[in-house]
């Protein structure tokens, strides 16, 4: 298997199903070597599937997610590993490291999938629903990021030459916000500025850093967007993650070098370019504004700048 990734070797987090089955798949296709990281939990992240439990080494049974990922790259003429370990824990996000440079000697591409929802309306959000949601999804972005970004600078400093890349996954949650999801908002909205950052501090190691706001059909979403999910009968399936995972796998190339801190919307056909947080319209009196003369300053100020997009679900 030749492409645009021949040669490289891609870790992809929540790899057993949806968009990182899609994205380890199309790795695969392109000719990269994919370690398949998934834990084979439920939608919420509760329940383990299957009765497929990780040990303690990130192992699991033959019938796994991750596990049956990689059968397929198998079966189509590929190179994968499983890994089960926990993206969200420290000593797990190391290891996921580690299983790359055991199995294929290196690492190129970190593309961070995982996830899973807890979907409630502030008033209604529990404290353990807000933490295992930025758990997963923030913290299980900064410690992927963290090991392999250190992993990388090792090598830089040891004179070896890195044509490295991170993709991230954020979300239009994340960018514009959405109605009965504020754990998941929050954490997206901290990976889009992770990325940002991440790409300041690697780019001097070699190491470039995006990421994508996806809108497909997965576990995550069907229950949300239902009525947009219908596979329609024209054959092309706009909802198909793997609509999603060309970019992802282009991102993951040598192609892409030129490219780094950037997060794209992409949906079926369409690829956009985000634009984040800016300084907008200002004004400057030179000193100490008086409380009640702000009321005409701050309508100029908001007339002047561009209308936010609306939150989803709004």
């Amino acid at each position: 298997m030749t492409g645009i990734c021949d040669g490289r070797v891609a870790v992809i987090t929540g790899a057993g199903r949806g968009l990182g089955r899609a994205h380890a798949l199309e790795f695969a296709r392109q000719g990269a070597k994919v370690v398949v990281n998934d834990l084979g939990v439920g939608l919420d992240g509760r329940a383990v599937l299957a009765g497929v439990v990780p040990d303690e080494d990130g192992t699991a049974g033959q019938d796994s997610p991750a596990e049956q990922v990689v059968a397929e790259i198998r079966a189509a003429g590929g190179e994968a590993v499983a890994d089960h370990h926990d993206i969200a824990a420290w000593d797990g996000a190391a290891a996921l490291v580690q299983t790359a440079l055991e199995a294929f000697g290196k690492l190129d591409v970190l593309v961070n999938n995982a996830g899973f929802l807890r979907d409630r309306m502030l008033v209604n959000l529990s404290e353990q629903d807000w933490d295992d949601v930025i758990r997963v999804h923030l913290k299980g972005h900064f410690l992927t990021l963290r090991h392999a970004g250190a992993h990388w600078r090792d090598q830089y400093k040891m004179g070896n030459l890195n044509d490295a890349r991170v993709i991230n996954t954020s979300s239009g949650a994340g960018l514009l916000g959405s109605v009965g999801q504020g754990n998941y908002a929050a954490a997206k909205a901290g990976i889009a500025a992770l990325t940002i950052q991440a790409a300041a501090e690697l780019g001097r190691y070699g190491v470039t850093v995006n990421a994508i706001a996806p809108a497909a059909r997965t576990r995550m979403t069907e229950g949300t967007f239902s009525e947009l999910m219908a596979r329609p009968d024209d054959g092309f399936d706009a909802m198909a993650p793997e609509n999603v995972s060309p970019l992802v796998a282009w991102l993951g190339s040598d192609r892409s070098r030129a490219v780094s801190g950037r997060l794209f919307e992409v949906e079926g056909g369409r690829i956009g370019v985000a634009d984040g947080w800016q300084h907008g319209p200002t004004v400057d009196k030179g000193g100490r504004w008086a409380a009640q003369d702000l009321d005409a300053v701050v309508a100029d100020l908001i007339g002047r700048a561009p209308v936010p997009g609306p939150v989803y679900g709004a």
